[in-house]
């Protein structure tokens, strides 16, 4: 049995409006996080990332459980729901989103991620990086085949060229999955959108976990390094966090949500 402790931050950043949304739906042996960053004229982004949040969080509560291949198609719905939106709205036309969506089952120790897009979930141990999805995206392909460093693909000027998202018809939508992860108290999780992994590499989100007591000193301490690198900007993306931080239950497993800081 493990416990947990969760904090949220979603923030417009140097933006008028919000395209992000995040969620977290849980009962005493599930939890289910999802994350997207929306994009699309006159106001689309914003709800293709609400609808595609809701959406899953909804199905997930219906029917809690499954495995990666469930996941997998509950992001599917997800998407048509999506698609079956922007057919009632030519305004919307051009909405899309991203995903990443984390599901922790407390009694087994054990979770499952999918994600499409360049929304991130990285997974932590005994404060280092143990892993993190792979963009969907133009940059990271130049990356992997050695074309840029991690530098430059962080500040590239496509970077936010997708591959992937949600609001693509099914047969061109990739989702990835990761299949079973045997976890460990201690072990944290972190979903993201790129306004915030812009401006923090893997080293300071580490070293802000370490820093950290709590999931939302993790979310205050990363949202600050965000203040930081975007100051002297004109403008910068709205940026999100959902940070889950895993623990031994002192008795009975219980669900903590710990709010972030509010945006200064």
């Amino acid at each position: 049995m493990l416990a947990v402790e969760i904090a949220l931050l979603s923030d417009p950043g140097g933006r008028s409006s919000n395209e992000d949304a995040c969620g977290h739906w849980h009962s005493d042996r599930y939890l289910c996080c999802v994350l997207a960053d929306g994009a699309g004229g006159h106001g689309g982004g914003d709800v293709a990332s609400r609808l595609v949040v809701q959406t899953l969080l909804t199905a997930f509560a219906d029917a809690p459980g499954g495995d990666a291949a469930a996941l997998v198609q509950l992001a599917h719905r997800a998407n048509e729901a999506l698609l079956a939106r922007r057919q009632g709205d030519a305004r919307l036309r051009d909405m899309h989103t991203t995903l990443v969506c984390l599901v922790i089952d407390f009694i087994d120790g054990r979770a499952h991620w999918v994600h499409a897009g360049d929304s991130r979930l990285y997974w932590f141990r005994q404060g280092r990086l143990r892993e993190r999805t792979l963009d969907h995206s133009l940059v990271q392909g130049l990356l992997q085949a050695g074309v840029l460093t991690p530098e430059q693909a962080r500040s590239h000027a496509r970077r936010s060229e997708l591959q992937s998202a949600l609001g693509t018809r099914a047969e061109d939508l990739r989702i990835e999955a990761t299949s079973d992860a045997a976890l460990e108290p201690g072990d944290a999780f972190l979903l993201c959108s790129d306004g915030l992994w812009e401006f923090v590499d893997d080293e300071a989100m580490q070293e802000a976990l370490r820093r950290s007591a709590t999931a939302g000193a993790w979310v205050a301490a990363l949202e600050q390094r965000v203040r930081e690198g975007a100051r002297g900007r004109a403008t910068h993306d709205n940026f999100s966090a959902l940070a889950v931080r895993l623990r031994s239950p002192e008795g009975e497993a219980t669900t903590i949500v710990a709010p972030a800081a509010a945006p200064g």
